[in-house]
């Protein structure tokens, strides 16, 4: 199948209601940006590899409200998309990663799309996040001690930890997805844990924290706060996230 060239915004909106049931690659560029050449080549050539997958190519200048949905701040960039969920992101022009992807989600059967999609929200697909410690398995109860001891981990998994509902690809609650938007912004290297995944953690961090609302983002391991705190420590320092996070 051939690379559908976006025309406008409704007609992206109705191609991906009505082949939602399929793998969807979505390939936003730019004209005037050297990299979107080469990979432009390489998602015509894996359009023509998958028939059974849909191939959409938007150019980011033309349709601003596609483009900001999907939150695309650097091009090339790439989504791919099953059944109106979100299964990877991909920036930057590297083909072996683009083609890696297809690949792993392309005839591949529903149930095992769906596990592969669940294992990535415990790390992030996008350029700027990097994955966090495995999310717990169903265990044994832990005991407070236990509990503590592996949030005490957690928190200082990366240098910048995000604590958020959802994962950076499909945040859950729309704080989350602003604080997200926030760190690729400032191109802020983070870890994520989606609390909605494990409720030890998510009642624990509470309490463990003294703050009572998601998301929270951690440095160094030392809670900074939530979303409208965040957005504070920016207008007051706008060099925050470098500051707080040197050593």
């Amino acid at each position: 199948m051939s690379v559908i060239e976006i025309e406008s915004d409704e007609q992206f909106a109705q191609l991906t209601k009505d082949e939602s049931s399929k793998l969807i690659a979505i390939y936003f560029h730019t004209p005037w940006a050297g990299p979107c050449q080469q990979m432009a080549l390489v998602f015509k050539t894996l359009a023509a590899a998958h028939p059974e997958a849909l191939f959409i190519s938007v150019n980011a200048d033309d349709h601003v409200e596609v483009t900001e949905l999907f939150e695309v701040s650097a091009v090339p960039y790439f989504v791919l998309v099953k059944n109106s969920t979100i299964l990877k992101e991909l920036s930057g022009a590297d083909p072996k990663k683009l083609v890696a992807a297809i690949d792993e989600f392309s005839g591949k059967a529903d149930n095992k799309v769906e596990t592969k999609a669940e294992s990535s929200s415990t790390g992030s697909s996008d350029a700027t996040s990097t994955p966090a410690a495995p999310a717990a398995t169903e265990p044994k109860e832990e005991s407070e001690e236990e509990l503590n001891a592996r949030l005490t981990k957690l928190v200082s998994a990366a240098p910048v930890m995000l604590f958020m509902k959802g994962s950076p690809s499909a945040p859950q609650c729309g704080f989350s997805r602003q604080l997200v938007a926030i760190l690729r912004e400032h191109q802020v290297r983070f870890g994520f844990f989606d609390i909605l995944k494990d409720d030890a953690v998510r009642s624990g961090l509470k309490v463990f924290s003294d703050w009572p609302t998601f998301p929270q983002l951690y440095m160094n391991g030392e809670l900074q706060g939530g979303l409208d705190i965040i957005k504070e420590s920016i207008e007051e320092d706008p060099k925050f996230f470098e500051n707080a996070t040197a050593v």
